[in-house]
Order: C-alpha cells, then structure tokens, then sequence
C-alpha cells in the first residue's frame, strides 16, 4: 500500500504480510523473537551485575525479573492470540514495527533492572508484597481479559462467562465485495467494565515494574507513562477504526459499554 509519502511508507510500511519464500514471515518473527527473547535475557544480565557488584541481588531486581519473566513466558505460550492483536492484524510491516520490536521494546522494556543496577534498591516487606500483588493482579486481569474474548470468539459465544451465558451486541459491516458479514461485541464479564479492559491490567502490571525502583528518581516512570500514550493512543485507534466500519451498531456498544480503560472515569 503506497501512500506517496516516502517517509510516511518506510515508517509504516507497504506490505502487509513480507515473506521470504514460503515460511519466513518478517512480521510475524519480528513481533515477538527477537525483541521478547532479548528482554528476559538483558534482564538476567541485570541480575548478574548486580550480583557482580553488590555481591547480591535486591528484592527489587528480582521482582522486575520475576513480573517481567510472567508476562514474557505469557506470550510465547499464547501466541496464538497475539497473532489476533492490531499490530499482526491492521498494521503493515515497517520502521515501526521492525525497529519497534527489535530495538525499543529490549531497550525500554529493561529500564526497571538498569536502573536497579546503578542504583539499588531493597524494598521493605511491605512495599514488595505490594509491588508483587498489584502486579499479579494486572496480570490475571490482562489474562482473564483476553481469555474471555478469546472462548467467546472460539465457541461463537455458545460459552459461559462468569457462570452465565454471555451478553453481546451483533453488529454488521459490508467488505469492501460488497459482502455484509456480521460480529458479535461481547459486554460481559470483563468487557462489560471496559471496551478495553485488558489494557488496564497491562498498565497496571507496567506500574508495579516501576515502583519496584522506590521513588528516588524519576526515570523509571518513564516506562509507566509511556505505555499510558501507546494503549490510550491504540484504543483510540482501534475504536476510530470499529466505528467506521460497524457505524450505528457501534454507538449502540459504546452506549452499553461506555467506558474504554477505567469503570466510571474514562
């Protein structure tokens, strides 16, 4: 897909699917390989500093490990529902994906465990034991999110969400044949809080990374505010792009569902 703008294509990309040959899919290596793989290993290396130059390795370091190292192993065990994510599904295959994926997910992603190595930290009980559980429960949250979307979407929403048959808005688009097919928008269990509730517990497990540091500086809360701009930024995406193509039955979800992040604020 050309655009005539050269910057714009080379950021974004032309194709959709590049290959070499038949099974070498660029964006389906790039999205998570070599990016995910470097990032549990640069935190590692992290750890091993530390212990290299404090003879220890501080609660704090191991948490960012620990939390970190769940959300990697969560994705190479349900890549397959990655594979249904905007990135794999809307995007093309450009700068930002190949560069994104490659170089500022390992670099961004690992801030928490360089700066705990210049700067050590070791939490009180009580601060770990916070840090741990509100990391864990971002965690189930963004799992059990998805998991609900993906059984309702698998069982054509012949299952049950929360021990009831789920609810749902059928809505209808016309391809671009002329097609018209119809979608089923779930509102219930977790997509009844939120059209995007998922996000939330990713934000919520990307903020226990960052309080992992204690509050001496500044820096490691870049990572925090950084993926609030990306998912804030993508929902809006996503939705510009769910109203375009369902229209009113759209307004209709939003109506019964009317908040994107956080129930009762926005």
């Amino acid at each position: 897909k050309f655009t005539g703008n050269f910057f714009y294509d080379y950021m974004m990309g032309i194709e959709f699917n590049p290959r070499i040959g038949k099974w070498f899919d660029f964006k389906l290596f790039f999205n998570g390989r070599p990016g995910i793989v470097a990032w549990t290993l640069i935190n590692l290396s992290f750890a091993a500093k530390q212990q290299e130059l404090y003879g220890e390795v501080t609660n704090s370091m191991i948490l960012v490990n620990v939390l970190q190292g769940i959300y990697v192993l969560d994705f190479f065990w349900n890549e397959a529902w990655y594979l249904k994510t905007i990135d794999i599904c809307h995007d093309h295959f450009g700068w930002y994906l190949g560069w994104g994926d490659c170089v500022w997910l390992p670099y961004l992603y690992t801030l928490q465990g360089l700066y705990l190595v210049y700067h050590p930290v070791q939490l009180c009980t009580a601060h770990a034991i916070g840090v741990l559980m509100l990391g864990l429960l971002g965690y189930y949250i963004f799992r059990m999110t998805n998991h609900q979307k993906d059984l309702f979407r698998r069982t054509n929403g012949n299952c049950r969400i929360w021990g009831k048959k789920p609810e749902y808005i059928e809505c209808s688009y016309v391809a671009v044949d002329g097609t018209k097919y119809y979608s089923k928008l779930m509102t219930s269990g977790f997509w009844g809080w939120a059209r995007h509730f998922n996000y939330t517990g990713d934000l919520m497990g990307s903020l226990a990374y960052c309080l992992t540091c204690g509050f001496e500086h500044i820096l490691p809360y870049f990572y925090i505010v950084y993926m609030t701009i990306l998912l804030t930024h993508r929902c809006i995406r996503d939705e510009h792009r769910c109203s375009s193509k369902y229209g009113k039955d759209w307004k209709k979800y939003t109506a019964a569902v009317p908040y994107r992040l956080l129930p009762g604020i926005f």
